[in-house]
């Protein structure tokens, strides 16, 4: 095979890599550990990133040999060049051919050319991404789980959590009445609050924000978790309106994880929004959509 270009879409919980030819057929495709590019500020996290590299190499190299290469990593700021300097080492190219960019940025130009709509992405945490006319790339929200990310996996989890233990306050032993606490307890693996501070406290924000599965699984008989995903769905309409009020009017799309949890989600997010706003919802592939921007990229 001739003309092969990789799309990586490197995350919290897994890498996915994929490879595309030159029709934009995806010929092969895999996934290893998941990354960060914030762990590019550490040694032992360096170290951590080109291990995984080196295995999604090996991976990659056996299907074929790419030609160039689009990698979407989460955390990342375009400024730092070791993540892309490492990969282009470990699949024998030149660091030219490596485009590195935003994770969410690729879900966009999946969703949208640029200029014509706005992306809410919705995984562990949560943001709306413009990339406009001239490739300028506009946000609102995304400042991650300790201050915001409204709407995410991450902040369903906290406040399911919350209202958890603020009734336990009060009642202790009432949780045992609460379909979204028995299901958030059973997932932690105890009731105690020992096992909710260690999960809480001790867990990477990923892992945390899986806790929100437990609160979508009781939505359909526990009122307060139906509340958490429609106050969710109301989080994740307010970035999209911060950008609405910015560039104006322009289709919607939702994508991530967390925004197919539950129906509620996308239904609460559509009633916020004003009705002529026109609004879909998205399974984006990113690491197929990463294959065929790099493909783009060399033609």
């Amino acid at each position: 095979m001739s003309d092969l270009g990789l799309g990586i879409d490197a995350g919290g919980t897994q890498t996915r890599w994929a490879l595309a030819d030159a029709a934009g057929a995806i010929v092969a495709e895999g996934s290893v550990a998941g990354m960060s590019a914030t762990q590019m500020g550490s040694t032992a996290g360096r170290d951590a990133v080109r291990g995984i590299f080196a295995m999604l190499a090996t991976q990659v190299l056996a299907a074929g040999q790419p030609l160039r290469v689009c990698a979407g990593l989460t955390g990342f700021d375009g400024v730092s060049t070791q993540a892309a300097q490492m990969l282009a080492e470990v699949l024998k190219l030149a660091p030219s051919s490596i485009g590195m960019r935003n994770d969410v940025e690729i879900a966009y130009l999946d969703s949208f050319a640029p200029g014509d709509g706005y992306l809410v992405y919705a995984g562990t945490g949560s943001i709306a991404a413009f990339i406009d006319a001239d490739g300028q790339f506009h946000r609102a929200g995304g400042r991650g789980v300790t201050l915001d990310d409204g709407g995410g996996g991450f902040w369903i989890a906290r406040e399911a959590m919350r209202h958890i233990w603020r009734l336990e306050d009060e009642q202790p032993g009432v949780w045992q009445q609460s379909a979204m606490a028995r299901a958030v307890f059973a997932q932690l693996g105890g009731s105690d609050w020992s096992v909710s501070r260690q999960f809480i406290y001790g867990q990477d924000r990923g892992a945390i924000g899986r806790l929100a599965l437990a609160v979508a699984a009781s939505a359909d008989t526990d009122p307060v978790a139906r509340n958490i995903l429609e106050r969710a769905g109301n989080e994740l309409a307010r970035i999209a309106l911060a950008l609405v009020g910015r560039y104006g009017a322009r289709p919607i799309a939702l994508g991530g994880r967390a925004a197919h949890l539950h129906p509620l989600i996308a239904q609460s997010m559509r009633a916020a929004l004003p009705s002529e706003l026109s609004m879909v919802q998205r399974h984006t592939l990113a690491h197929h959509a990463a294959a065929r921007i790099a493909l783009h990229s060399h033609h």
